[in-house]
């Protein structure tokens, strides 16, 4: 019986403690000034269809992998224009993402200057998304195990799939 409550404590505490780096990161980078939401949140959104889901990556990460009904807008090769071009309801629900959700932060808040008023940043990014048993897909729509990692700095806060930078 102790070596089951152990067990538990071990289970609990080692599922903190791998989510306290990635909380610090995004608290040193990140002004939480764009509200997150969750994995788990956002998947429910993508399965009833009510959200448009955005990838702030760049194109090379993009085509690697990304969630299912994601829409490319990317980080340095962003437009204003074609975003308001494709997404002419201001108050559609927007959930932005990118690797662990910094770069998804800059252009949700760019976004908001348009005047997109549901505007999220999922918290983790399409890491925590894989990290958490949701499905990628590649460039042909397949489901793959891998995930474009940006880079070898931020490739251990992926914990599931394949790493490729």
């Amino acid at each position: 019986m102790k070596l089951l409550g152990n067990i538990a404590l071990l289970l609990f505490f080692g599922t903190s403690f791998a989510q306290k780096p990635l909380e610090a990161l995004l608290k040193a980078y990140n002004q939480r000034s764009i509200p997150y939401i969750s994995v788990t949140e956002a998947r429910m959104h993508q399965l009833n269809g009510d959200a448009l889901i955005l990838d702030a990556r760049e194109k090379e990460e993009f085509e690697v992998s990304k969630i299912p009904s994601a829409m490319y807008i990317g980080s340095q090769q962003f437009s204003e224009k074609r975003l308001q071009k494709t997404i002419q309801d201001k108050d559609q629900e927007i959930i932005v993402y990118c690797s662990i959700g910094i770069r998804s932060e800059k252009i949700s808040e760019k976004i908001k200057k348009l005047g997109y008023t549901h505007v999220k940043n999922l918290y983790g990014g399409i890491f925590e998304w894989k990290n958490e048993g949701f499905p990628v897909v590649d460039s042909l729509g397949k489901e793959t195990e891998k995930v474009h990692t940006y880079s070898e700095k931020w490739a251990p806060y992926l914990t599931k799939g394949i790493k490729v930078h």
